[in-house]
């Protein structure tokens, strides 16, 4: 009997191509990130002059200590906020997203296909940002409030609704929910016992999209946030850099101002920035394959 556990040359060699072709992309995402954080650790005068390397040819933590020193109690509170929003919201997002998909994917609801169609209706068309302001800011009073941070996200998730349901749909079997009802279960029970611990990888992956969008989402601050104690990271940051273009664009109308701006790094501040928002996502995302190792490991029904 011919042993399955050895490997042909030709499975070898397509094996080594796979390999070849994936160390490549890992490859090319992560030299921007290298450029990146070398470029925030170089002196601005270098960096302008030289261009970007992968090794600080001056090493200089002076962006760094710009944004920590003179504004390190702000860039805490923002990272304090974007961290409630995005664990809020995205929990808040996988509490209320697959209920409404599984309502939907259910072919016992006669109602199914009219809120299928209402959600994706959502995806062509809304009302639009004036709209949308004066709603959010007249009608539900949410200008300066977490809130106002929290809520236009969560709502504008049709798109997700519809991958639950599609999910639902293909991966929860009927006779499941069948067997189920025979034993007594309530809707409740099937949906919390069955219905989601067969769909972690959904949950995982859109949860996963969900908070990079709460963490990186700057556009909400800028529509309804004025007051700074609320700023998010991301809309500090952004803050940031336009005192530091409004300053540059004032240094030759100015002595003052040209003082100022030759000491602020113009550059290297952004890639810090860019350092800052990024880290945290980078240290969190390896917990989230847990998650998708789990969710593949569990079977369902086939026919």
């Amino acid at each position: 009997m011919e042993d399955s556990s050895v490997k042909s040359p030709a499975d070898r060699t397509y094996q080594a191509i796979i390999i070849i072709i994936l160390a490549i992309f890992a490859f090319c995402a992560i030299v921007p990130f290298i450029l990146l954080v070398s470029s925030s650790l170089t002196e601005e005068s270098t960096l302008l002059r030289e261009g970007y390397n992968f090794w600080p040819r001056k090493f200089s933590a002076y962006a760094y200590e710009y944004l920590f020193k003179s504004n390190g109690k702000q860039v805490l509170r923002s990272y304090g906020i974007t961290f409630f929003i995005t664990i809020v919201g995205t929990t808040v997002s996988l509490l209320i997203g697959p209920m409404l998909g599984w309502v939907m994917s259910r072919a016992d609801y006669k109602r199914g296909r009219l809120l299928t169609f209402l959600v994706f209706f959502t995806m062509l068309f809304n009302g639009g940002i004036v709209p949308s302001y004066i709603m959010y800011t007249q009608l539900f009073h949410m200008k300066n409030s977490i809130l106002a941070l929290l809520i236009p996200t969560l709502l504008f998730n049709g798109f997700y609704i519809i991958l639950y349901k599609n999910n639902f749909a293909s991966n929860i079997h009927p006779a499941l929910v069948e067997a189920a009802k025979i034993d007594g279960a309530g809707e409740l029970y099937i949906y919390f016992k069955i219905v989601l611990p067969l769909s972690l990888p959904i949950l995982a992956t859109i949860g996963l999209m969900v908070g990079l969008g709460y963490w990186n989402d700057w556009t909400n601050g800028l529509y309804y946030i004025t007051d700074m104690k609320l700023y998010a990271l991301q809309q500090y940051l952004k803050s940031i850099i336009d005192n530091i273009s409004t300053l540059a664009s004032l240094a030759s109308a100015s002595a003052e101002a040209a003082a100022q701006s030759a000491k602020m790094p113009g550059s290297s501040i952004r890639m810090a920035m860019a350092v800052i928002g990024v880290i945290p996502i980078m240290v969190l995302y390896p917990f989230f394959q847990k998650a998708f190792i789990a969710g593949i490991a569990l079977g369902g029904v086939k026919e």
